[in-house]
Order: C-alpha cells, then structure tokens, then sequence
C-alpha cells in the first residue's frame, strides 16, 4: 500500500474498538490527549500511556489529530507567549515519544461547520450538509452578531427571512446544536454539551477578534510559526495545518486556509520542510474557486498526511459530503498525484450514517460503516493507482 491507512479514533472512550480497526486493515491511529484542556502542557506520561495502549492492540499512534492551538495565541492575547511555550513543551514530549506528524487548525472560535449532521439522502445514508440559508438564519435570528447582515446578498436575505415565518423551535434548537456544540465539544472545542449558555459564550469569543481581519491573524500564525518550528525540527515533527472547514470567512472572522493563495503563504512565511499541510480534498473541495486536483499537484511536495474525503456543491450553494468516488474532491486523480510521495499518513475523513449505524452515538462525521465504506472504495483506488491498472 502506498500510503499508510490510518483511522481516527477518540480514546479508549470511543465507541470503536482497536480491535474492531485492525480487523478492518487499518494500520496507524489518528487521535489527541481529549482530556487535557486546551493550552496546558501533554505531559509525556500521558503521551506514552496513550501510545502504549495502542501498540499492545496490535496498532501505532502515528498522526495526532490534534494539539490544539488555544484562541489566545490565534488573537494575540496577553498569555500567548505563555500558551506557546506550553505548546513547545507538548511538543517536545510528542517528539520523545517518536510521534512525528502532528495535525493542527488555526480556525478562529470554530472548528467545521456543518447545518445539517445526518440529511437523508436518496440511497437512505445520512451525510453531513451546509445549507447557506439556514447557517445565515442562525447568525442573523440566533446568535445575532452585530451586523451581520451586511455579510449576505439581497437574495439570501430574503430567503432567510422568509424562513424566519416558517421555521420551528425544534430547528432552532437543532441548528444551535449542530453548529456550535455537537461538532465542537469532542474535537477540543470552546463549547461542550454541559454549557448552559452556548450562545452567550459564542458571542463572547467573537468579541475577541473584533478589529482581527484576513493580514492580522496572518501575521499571528506566522509569529506562532516561528516560535514552533525550531523545536519540530529539531525532533523531526511534521507540522500540518489543517484547511478551514468550510474554507470562506464565517460570522464576520477572516479564514486563511482557503485555497491556494492562502496555503502558498503559509508555506513560504517559514520555508522549512517541518511547516507542512493536511491535504483535505473534502475541505477544499467545498469551496467552488478551488481545483482539488490543482492544489495536490502544487502542495503535493509540503504535504505530510492527507484526509480523503469528496463534496459536492449544489446549485443553490449549498455543499453536502459524498462518496470517495463522487463529487468535487476527485480523490482518483488525489491518489495518482500523491501516488510517488509513498508512505504519507492518509485516513478516510468523515462517512455517511448507514445500516446499522443509523441511531448509534457516534461523534458526527465519525460513524464505523459509513468510514469502512469509504476505506474500502478509497483503497481500491489506491491498489488500482499502485498495480497502474
């Protein structure tokens, strides 16, 4: 196989077993320390704890997924130099711990979005969905973020308020889960499940950012950069940033991994090998200016784990997660292109509800069958890439 299949997996908690994954042919896990807040140091006992319990199953712990990177050094708060050197430090430990690949965001607030966690679709899967309408709705009538308005065409201002007359409060209540607490509060995020008040403390995090646009929090990943790098290098740690998700600015806050521009700067603004990208042909494939397969072929040599997954963009905007085989993310001519950049990490990212799947609590995005489907329709592309049949 000329990539390493990897699976993310959510700690000794997670509904997926290792057992279950080595039966599947997956041969390196993807996952964090969940349990430690964001901003404190890893420390290497609970490193090689964690890593321990995953080569006793038979497994290795090759990508983290993620160290996250705390909202003070995103804007520049009074405690970042503090939080980088924590940062530093985990580092250190995860390089100790011969873990090189580390995969991080740099997302302000929020991690992805998605309106929708389970849309039927035709087959009778459930796929994750963004509807611009609905994600417009719950910026304008929920959160109610200070001129928001001015951030949406005529049209979809029309569209919002017409279903502002018609929407209920079981979907008012299921937008704000989907948005900002079900897909936030097991990745690391701001906001868990417990909090009374997801809304007020959204709210709250935004503020931060008031007068930070697309140059500034540029300039904080840079500094951030600079500050990280020396010590990856010097334990031979790829840092891989991960594309914003979905990849255009949201509630008033700039996105800067975009696209090509956007990634090429990130590249040059520290030229080392170490400062490296996540390819998400999903991510990427959401946002109609980028060519999935343009973007392989120039970030191809900086890449150090891939994410393969495929959207598509509907007419009306909107953007739902598909079948490895379908959809913008042209994860074929993905896998021809990393096809001689042998040995990268690669796992399937995010799956369908299906089957007997349906109704079972997994993390959204994270179901068994829907993402063992899609290993094995993507490693059937890959042995047919490597036989060059």
């Amino acid at each position: 196989m000329i990539f390493k299949k990897t699976w993310r997996w959510f700690g000794r908690n997670d509904n997926i077993t290792l057992s279950d994954l080595k039966q599947i042919g997956i041969e390196g896990i993807v996952t964090s320390l969940h349990n430690i807040p964001n901003g404190e140091i890893w420390p290497i006992e609970a490193i090689n704890n964690l890593k321990r319990y995953i080569e006793n199953n038979g497994l290795k712990w090759l990508v983290v997924e993620s160290l996250p990177v705390s909202e003070s050094i995103k804007y520049s708060g009074k405690n970042r130099d503090q939080l980088i050197e924590n940062y530093k430090i985990s580092l250190a430990n995860l390089g100790k711990s011969n873990i090189r690949t580390i995969c991080y965001n740099f997302m302000p607030v929020i991690d992805w979005i998605r309106t929708d966690l389970e849309k039927k679709q035709d087959d009778g899967t459930y796929s994750l969905y963004f509807s611009f309408i609905r994600f417009a709705y719950f910026d304008i009538y929920i959160l109610k973020r200070t001129e928001s308005e001015k951030d949406y065409s005529s049209d979809t201002l029309k569209k919002v308020h017409d279903l502002a007359m018609t929407i209920s409060e079981k979907e008012k209540k299921e937008l704000v889960e989907n948005i900002i607490i079900k897909t936030q509060g097991f990745i690391n995020g701001n906001i868990r499940e417990t909090d009374k008040n997801p809304i007020n403390i959204f709210n709250q995090l935004l503020l931060k950012y008031n007068g930070i646009d697309k140059k500034q929090l540029r300039e904080n990943l840079k500094y951030f950069l600079q500050q990280v790098l020396p010590v990856a290098e010097e334990y031979k740690i790829n840092l891989c940033i991960h594309p914003d998700d979905p990849p255009f600015p949201v509630f008033g806050m700039p996105r800067i991994v975009t696209g090509e521009k956007d990634i090429d700067w990130i590249l040059k603004s520290v030229d080392v090998h170490n400062n490296g990208l996540t390819f998400c042909a999903g991510s990427l494939s959401s946002n109609i200016n980028n060519n999935v397969t343009s973007l392989a072929q120039k970030f191809a040599f900086r890449t150090h784990f891939l994410h393969l997954r495929s959207t598509n963009i509907l007419s009306n905007g909107d953007f739902v997660e598909t079948s490895p085989l379908e959809g913008r993310g042209d994860i074929l001519s993905v896998i021809k292109i990393f096809k001689n950049y042998t040995k990268i990490p690669m796992r399937v990212d995010h799956g369908p509800v299906m089957l007997t799947d349906i109704g079972k609590t997994y993390n959204p995005g994270y179901s068994f069958l829907g993402r063992m489907k899609a290993l094995n329709e993507i490693s059937g592309m890959i042995h047919a890439v490597s036989q060059n049949i």
